[in-house]
Formats: structure tokens, sequence, C-alpha cells
């Protein structure tokens, strides 16, 4: 057999071809992300049949390629970066270019034999998608609510206080009309009382006497106009992002709805619709592991041990490896199963009897 290292670029790519000893048969050159250049590639290679062709999962950038090879035939095996880092360090190589990148990957290869990497179902492939657009816009929309809070800060810092989520409708809806202290003290309690929220409450009588009576003597000196528009401009975001978050939730759940895995999923005490979706689309089928063991070294919940001589393990619970996202999603939901799941519930206490700290992964490779 034959195999093919390819290294991943933004616009070119670079491939090189060895044989099972590892020596070169083709030297490394260089193809563009683009038709002429896929076809330069598929002009180089010969059978599809013979050939294993390698790449890393750098990014996005490997998604088009990976697409295009395996309509053609090939079989392409996904290599984590930092496996391939390594077999360079035990190789004791001191260079690094993209041909020789190329080339290691394929030797790579030839040495470890990884299995073929097969491409996700479209329709996991698009709950992963939306599942990322949601974790995006989320993180997008605390910036803006933490860029709120340094604004309100200096503009009206007393707001709070009557006000406590700058997250939610009721403040977006007052901040957008009057964003400074200033403002508020010019409105009547009349008219800020009557100010509706989300199309049915209202700010109501007596929050409004509070906030205005708080406007009167605000220690907030900053009320320009450049402080207006900041407070405005975050208000406005945060309403459009708080859309798109509720939007891109109901999509997502439609879509699990139809998965089988998925709905089995929320079964489970403690997994709700987005922890499942999120299992889904960064696991595809979670039974496709070869055991427990491998899902869990998959997400990164396996431990670190470190002993030699008189030197014991760290202790340090994290592991850099693995899935983080999906780390991200079951930490609460692992907290509430402990409370509501009997088995876990026993289990997490029987390890907590045998000197197991909290809130730390159980040393054994086993479910």
């Amino acid at each position: 057999m034959t195999f093919v290292g390819i290294d991943i670029g933004a616009e070119r790519h670079v491939v090189a071809v060895v044989d099972e000893s590892g020596a070169i048969l083709h030297r490394p050159v260089s193809f563009g992300e683009e038709a002429a250049g896929y076809r330069r590639l598929r002009e180089l290679l010969g059978n599809p049949a013979d050939y294993l062709a390698a790449m890393e999962a750098t990014g996005h950038y490997w998604r088009n390629l990976f697409a295009w090879l395996t309509a053609e035939g090939f079989s392409i095996a996904l290599i984590n970066p930092l496996r391939t880092r390594r077999f360079a360090e035990e190789e004791l190589e001191r260079t690094k270019t993209d041909k020789v990148d190329a080339v290691g990957i394929a030797r790579f290869a030839a040495q470890k034999h990884p299995m073929p990497t097969e491409l996700p179902q479209p329709a996991i492939d698009e709950l992963r998608q939306l599942v990322r657009l949601r974790e995006t816009t989320v993180q997008h929309l605390g910036d803006r609510v933490r860029n709120l809070h340094q604004a309100i800060d200096l503009t009206f810092p007393e707001f709070t206080r009557h006000v406590r989520g700058l997250d939610s409708e009721l403040a977006t809806s007052i901040l957008s009309r009057y964003p400074t202290a200033e403002k508020l003290r010019e409105v009547s309690i009349r008219r800020l009382a009557g100010l509706c929220c989300d199309g049915r409450r209202r700010v109501g009588s007596t929050l409004a006497h509070h906030l205005i009576e708080a406007a009167k003597i605000s220690v907030g000196s900053h009320d320009s106009e450049a402080y207006e528009l900041q407070v405005r401009y975050a208000c406005k975001d945060i309403i459009g992002l708080r859309a798109r978050e509720r939007e891109l939730k109901v999509e997502i759940e439609r879509r699990l709805s139809v998965h089988e895995v998925g709905k089995l999923l929320t079964t489970i005490e403690g997994v709700g619709t987005l922890t499942a979706a999120c299992i889904i689309a960064e696991t595809g089928d979670p039974a496709r592991f070869r055991s427990a063991a491998a899902l869990a070294s998959y997400v990164g919940v396996v431990p670190r041990l470190h002993q030699s001589g008189k030197r014991k393990h760290s202790g340090k619970a994290a592991v850099p490896l693995g899935n983080a996202r999906l780390r991200r999603a079951l930490w609460m939901p692992v907290l509430v199963a402990v409370r509501l799941n009997p088995w876990l519930r026993a289990y997490y206490r029987r390890l907590r009897a045998a000197g197991k700290r909290p809130k730390v992964r159980d040393d054994r490779r086993h479910a």
C-alpha cells in the first residue's frame, strides 16, 4: 500500500507520498484550495484503492478536501495534530516546514496504519453546525452583556440595584430608550411605567418611581453622547443575539426530536435537550466507540497518573486532551445526576468515602 500525507493550509496544501518503509515515492508538492489544485492532486495520485491518505484536523481547512477525496474513492485518516507532532519528536525531526510536515504525516500513516475516518451523516453535521453556532451566539451575548455592565457602571451604577439582569428584556427595553441617569431624570413616572418590555408586561409605577428617584441622585458622571451610543448599541446587540439564540434553540430541538439516539439521551436524568444535542453533534453515535473507556478518552475525562520513584501523582484534575465542548456540556448534568440518579449518587458517595475529593474524575478506566 502507498501512503499519502497532506499538510493542510488555508489557501495551499502540500502532499507527499511514501511507501510502506517510509521511502519517498513523490517528493512534496503544493496545490491550491481550488478546482485546478484538486485536479493536480488527482493527476499525481493513481488508483484510490492503492492509497491511504492522512491529514491533520487543522481548523476547518481540511473539510472541502476531505469531502472531495472521499467522493473520489480514497480512504482518508483524519489525524489529531498532537499525534503527528509527537511522532516528529520521536523521529528527532528539528526542521518544520510544510513539505517536511507532509512527509512526516505520510510516514506516520505508514507506521501507524490509522483507521480511515468516515464522513459524518449530513443530519449530524448540520446539527453540529447549529450547536456550535448557538454556542458562539451565547458567548457573544455574554460579551455584550459585560460591555453593557461596564457602560452602566459609569452612566448609572444604581440601575442594577433595581433591575438585576442586564440581559433581561426589562433592562434592555428601559436602557434602549433611557441609556443614562440624565435621560431617566427627564422622563415622567407615568411614561416610564407604561413602557412595554416584551409585548405584554410593563415597567410599572413602583419600579419607575424607584429608578427615577435613583437617577436624580446618581453618582454616574458619564452622560455624553458617546456613552449613550455605547449603551444603546449594546442593548440592540443583546436583543438581537437573544432572539437568535432562541431561534437556534428551537431549531436544534426540532432536529433532535427526529433523532432516535438523541431522544433516548434526554431520558437520562440531568441530560436536557441541548446537552443531548451537543453529545450527538460531537460524537455522532456514542455507540460507535468500542468501549465506555474509549468514549471517556475522547471526551477527555480519563485521569492522569504520574508516579516515578518517590514522586506521586500530581493531583491535577484537568486533562488538556479530548473534546472541551463535551466536557463543558456535561459538567452541570453530571452534578444534577449525582443528586437525582440513585446509582450514580451511591457511586459518588462510595468514592468520597474512599477518600476521593469532590468534583474530581475517577481514577479507574472502566465505566
